[in-house]
């Protein structure tokens, strides 16, 4: 069964480190309300692994992992897959005890990052939450963590938020800061959310 693990964090760049608002919303709705069960979340899971641009991955990260429902689904498609999270929200334990490929993590990105190379990285609905300088210190920890032939795909809720940018805003700037060597396009766009993938210039899917 997976557990939580305690990652060390990585001082050297010092950006800001904000967990507080991911306490707070915790705090709020301590069980996430129905994360597990709304028509919303749903549709937005299923756009998302539709968004993939291949049927299975070697090492995947997935950073805002909350209570796993997306990485639950997301897991038979990766040999191995670690789930992040700033806060150690409802117990993802038991939606992860049949899958031995899938570890979890707590930790304050960008302050820490795991080590590894990904080749598939997903960014889901976090990026609101971070300053400016988080976006350019994250987008720097993905291209020099991601294979030569990784995907990125970032998901943000497009509402109103607790964060300190709008979620186009923060997406946006994040996509633009990861370089010229990364190819993005926006791929779905409704009214509550947007999935932007980045590709590396000139990998092969």
């Amino acid at each position: 069964m997976a557990a939580w693990l305690s990652l060390g964090p990585d001082a050297a760049m010092n950006p800001s480190t904000r967990t507080d608002p991911f306490t707070q919303l915790y705090a709020r709705k301590p069980h996430h309300g129905d994360l597990a069960t709304s028509e919303y979340e749903d549709a937005k899971y299923t756009a998302t692994l539709r968004a993939l641009p291949r049927r299975r991955f070697h090492n995947a990260v997935a950073v805002g992992c909350s209570i796993g429902t997306l990485t639950e689904r997301l897991a038979p498609a990766c040999d191995a897959l670690l789930g992040i999270d700033p806060v150690e929200a409802s117990p993802p334990e038991a939606r992860c005890a049949a899958l031995p490929q899938r570890r979890l993590a707590r930790m304050a990105i960008p302050r820490d990052w795991p080590a590894g190379e990904f080749d598939l990285i997903i960014l889901s609905e976090l990026l609101d939450f971070g300053l400016l300088k988080d976006l350019h210190i994250l987008a720097q920890r993905c291209d020099a963590s991601a294979a030569p032939s990784a995907t990125i795909l970032v998901i943000n809720w497009l509402g109103p938020n607790d964060g300190l940018l709008s979620g186009e805003a923060a997406a946006l700037t994040f996509l633009q800061d990861l370089g010229d060597g990364w190819a993005c396009d926006n791929i779905v766009l409704t009214s509550k959310y947007r999935i932007d993938i980045a590709r590396r210039v000139g990998a092969r899917v």
